[in-house]
Formats: structure tokens, sequence, C-alpha cells
């Protein structure tokens, strides 16, 4: 597919969830991060990751390659009174000075990167002892939930799209950070109901890859009316508790 997520700028900014609380607690009650660190957050998108470690102290810098979702971040780091520094830029190859950063972060978007690649780069961009976290926070489809129903309707209208069915656990990236050399490889995670009203769950959807990302205005508008339509008749309740998993995988870049 041709994935553009600043197509889905405005719907990825107002109505997708970020991390919870619970995971911002539990990486820094961990060490994993720490008020005061230069912190990289690769494929920021509009800085879920990057806004929360900021509003908890760290030093952010913020990378992604569209201008339009760093304006995105940019806007809402304003609404919460946080600082941002951005960057267009790839993971692969983000321009940045060897050994700057004490953490580097990357939340949603591993999958989207050349992941050997970009697990070099953040090894350069390091500091000695420096920690890497690639987390995710995934919807999570189960047989008759609204998230199994709404996978199929994006089937339905993009065959192209291949991201269904997903457990939300990430077992290749910890063969990504083995090869390249980091240590302390760990891993955790935990699930977690998100509500979404019924607005808010189609401007979710909208901005995934799957959708406004990758098809036309118009194929987005003919889903968006459908996945409308299936919620009304399926799954009534206003909001929706939507079970998602948050996971990550830490590793520590050699001394």
């Amino acid at each position: 597919m041709d994935i553009d997520f600043g197509r889905a700028a405005k719907d990825y900014g107002s109505h997708r969830a970020g991390f919870p609380d619970r995971f911002f607690d539990q990486a820094i009650g961990a060490g994993l991060v720490q008020p005061g660190d230069d912190l990289l957050d690769l494929g920021t998108g509009t800085g879920t990751l990057a806004r929360g470690f900021a509003w908890r102290g760290c030093h952010v810098t913020a990378l992604d390659p569209s201008r339009s979702l760093l304006d995105e971040a940019e806007r809402l780091a304003a609404q919460q009174g946080v600082a941002l520094k951005t960057t267009v830029a790839k993971a692969e190859d983000t321009g940045l000075a060897d050994k700057s950063f004490d953490v580097a972060t990357a939340g949603q978007c591993w999958h989207w990167f050349d992941r050997p690649q970009a697990a070099r780069e953040v090894r350069r961009v390091l500091r000695p002892g420096g920690r890497l976290v690639i987390a995710h926070f995934d919807w999570v489809p189960l047989a008759g939930n609204l998230v199994a129903a709404t996978e199929a309707l994006i089937e339905y209208h993009n065959s192209e799209w291949a991201y269904g069915g997903l457990p939300g656990i990430h077992p290749a990236w910890l063969a990504d950070l083995a090869t390249a050399g980091f240590d302390g490889i760990e891993t955790a995670s935990f699930d977690h109901m998100q509500p979404y009203s019924h607005a808010a769950w189609r401007g979710r959807v909208r901005a995934s890859a799957g959708v406004a990302a990758s098809m036309d205005a118009e194929r987005v508008a003919v889903f968006d009316d459908e996945l409308a339509a299936m919620m009304a008749r399926e799954f009534p309740d206003d909001p929706q508790l939507v079970r998602h998993r948050v996971w990550w995988v830490t590793a520590t870049s050699p001394g």
C-alpha cells in the first residue's frame, strides 16, 4: 500500500487515543525513562509518546518524516503546555549527532521502518548504556467484538491491508535488537479497556493505515458510512469499551 499518515493527521490527532498513563508510570518506575533524560521519539506521529514523556520531565526531540504530523504534535503539545523539539527525518537516517540521547522510543511505528537500519541508527545516537523502548498500543480483535467487525470491514474495502487479526505482541522486534547488538532485552504487557464514542471510533479507524492513510477521500467516505451503520446496528452502546494491548520491548546500548 501507498501509506501516508499525513493525509489522516487531523483524525489522528483528534481521535486516536494515546498510550495510557499506566504505561508511562511503569516505564518510569522501572527506570527505562527518567525525568531529565534526553529522549528521541522516532516516528512520533502526533507525539503520543513524545508529549507523555515531555510532560514527565524529559527533554524530547520528536522525529517524523511527515511535517503535517509534526505540526499536529506541536499543536497538541502547546495545548498540554509541554515543549517538543521537532525534526523532519526518517528513523533510519536521523541526521542527529552520535551519542546524543539517553533514551530512544518508538511508539506504534517500528513495523514501518527498515528495522535493521533503524536499530543500527538508534545504537549510533544513544549514549553508552542508553535505552531503546519500542512500544505498541494495539486494538485486539476477538470473536464477535467491535475490533474484529471493524477489521473485516477494512479488509472488504481495502484488500491490500494486511494487518488484521494481530495479537498485539511483536516477538520479531527482539531479534532486531539482538542482531543489532543490544543488551538486556526484556518485554512486558498489559490489557487496557479504552472507551470510544461512536464518533471517536470512526475517527480513530479513519486514521489507520488501511483507511485514510491509503484510500482516496471518496472511498474513505463510503467506508465511514458503512462503519457508522454497522456500529448502530451491531454495537449500539455508546461509548464502547475497546480492548487494547499495551506491549513493549526494551534494550540497552552496550557501554
